[in-house]
């Protein structure tokens, strides 16, 4: 492991044992990174397009309440772990848990973190290129149609995906090999207070479009007509599925639970603060952020006469084309997309410290030697994703898709729930895990807000069963179509 740096002031380092693990720097850094792993294209991309298809603030206030009983006590699980452990996947259920049945698990979360790295870094090097190409006036005077031929284009191109992928990597393990608190915190830092700056001026300059009232109204006033009832304005109980599904799981996916992508930041933080606050915290910025992206679409859309529920599409396509009509919107679409990159570094940064913590405390590798050996892996796993678009396109899974497609449900279909449920049963059973007791205490530990302990029926025993709809439900679709009835 590379020299440790000493915490400043060492208050905030606690009375966790460092050995010679080198900490956070400050407890701005541990909330504004594991904030960044959290706020990704997830946040930017996915939340905006959903809330168009399923009636703008009516389906927030759902994902809202999702976001409290589903996503927040799994990240506290496994800031916890990391906490009382101070050690990374790789040793900490080796650590707490009272059997061997676990010390498997750690390889789980790696493999999470290097499969989601694998199709993450190439969607990253999207939000690059399109940063590179806004600024360079590529969509200026394009109609829609031409502006969906520059996705294309991009799709179609083997070198210029894997040319883009390659630079989101480097940038990844450029600062990741400069070490936790000069690399990881210090250029985090800088990302996301410019990510929220940016955020800003786009919002601001979104609601002041002439005609973004409707857009504001149709995000912010709670139409649950829309929610509930079809095209045809009639109640349908499908309707309204789909949309607390959507809710379900965005708010599940949008941390990055189940992975260990956050257990490896509670392992490198003292017991000054209790982890339920902090994790409070966390999720409210990342809401903040996700919200806030709403509010520099949705307006821009409506001023525009553009579908806001347009899908995946929506930023790659239908927004180059909203800002090509907007003034100045060369600049503004440059800085949107330089806005998005800066939220896809800040996720490839946080996972990219979690794998390469792994590796060191695995193998006792220095840093160097891990961010080397993993770069290079990342780089190799990575090229099949950016081919599968073009080279490999013929390549498909029924009922699945591509290779990206395959990734990502692998990803998020399988090893995220499977991998919080997986927590959640470690944290409250004591015949099975660590136990209740142990993980109450260490989410307690600190000032700040408390766990509250009314809710140990629901963690117990709720929240596992939704973890398994979620699971059950994703599968659903693909049986469907791959019984042929869908």
């Amino acid at each position: 492991m590379s020299e440790p740096n000493k915490p400043l002031g060492s208050h905030f380092a606690g009375s966790a044992p460092q050995g010679s693990r080198e900490h956070f720097a400050s407890r701005l850094g541990f909330i504004l990174i594991s904030a960044g792993c959290a706020i990704g294209l997830g946040n930017i991309w996915r939340f905006p397009y959903i809330t168009g298809q399923y009636g703008g603030a009516a389906f927030i206030l759902i994902y809202l309440l999702f976001l409290v009983i589903l996503g927040l006590p799994v990240m506290i699980m496994e800031f916890s772990v990391g906490r009382a452990s101070q050690r990374t996947a790789a040793g900490a259920f080796k650590a707490l848990a009272p059997t061997k049945h676990w010390n498997w698990f750690g390889w789980f979360s790696f493999l999470g973190c290097f499969i989601l790295m694998m199709f993450y870094t190439v969607v990253c090097g999207w939000m690059l290129s399109y940063t590179a190409k806004m600024g360079l006036g590529t969509f200026n005077g394009l109609d829609a149609a031409a502006t969906g031929e520059v996705f294309n284009s991009l799709l179609a191109n083997p070198g210029e995906m894997v040319a883009w992928m390659f630079v989101a990597i480097v940038i990844g393990l450029l600062v990741c090999s400069l070490g936790l608190q000069k690399g990881v915190e210090r250029v985090t830092k800088v990302m996301m207070v410019a990510l929220l700056v940016l955020m800003a001026a786009l919002a601001v300059r979104s609601v002041t479009l002439p005609g973004a009232q409707a857009g504001i109204e149709f995000y912010l006033i709670p139409d649950f007509g829309r929610l509930l009832n079809d095209a045809e304005g009639a109640f349908s109980i499908t309707q309204l599925g789909d949309a607390v599904y959507a809710a379900m799981g965005q708010a599940f996916f949008t941390l990055s639970l189940g992975i260990s992508s956050m257990e490896v930041f509670g392992s490198r933080i003292g017991k000054e603060r209790s982890l339920t606050g902090e994790a409070v915290r966390i999720c409210g910025l990342d809401t903040f952020v996700a919200l806030v992206a709403g509010l520099i679409i949705f307006p821009a859309c409506f001023a525009f006469n553009v579908d806001a529920g347009a899908g995946p599409g929506l930023v790659f396509v239908t927004l180059p084309n909203v800002f090509s009509q907007m003034p100045l919107g060369q600049l503004w679409g440059c800085l949107f997309f330089l806005f998005m990159s800066f939220a896809a570094l800040s996720t490839v940064i946080a996972v990219f410290e979690m794998i390469i913590s792994f590796a060191e405390e695995k193998w006792g590798w220095d840093r160097k030697k891990s961010v080397v050996i993993n770069g290079i892996l990342l780089i190799v796993l990575s090229i099949p994703c950016a081919l599968g678009f073009n080279m490999w396109d013929s390549f498909a899974v029924p009922g699945i898709g591509g290779v990206q497609d395959l990734e990502d449900f692998i990803v998020s279909n399988n090893l995220l729930p499977l991998g919080a449920l997986l927590y959640v049963i470690f944290c409250v059973s004591k015949k099975l895990g660590w136990g209740w007791d142990n993980f109450v205490d260490e989410a307690d530990a600190g000032k700040g807000l408390r766990f509250p302990l009314w809710a140990k029926g629901w963690i117990r025993f709720g929240l596992p069963i939704l973890i398994i709809v979620i699971f059950v439900m994703g599968y659903i679709p693909k049986i469907m179509t791959w019984a042929g009835i869908a």
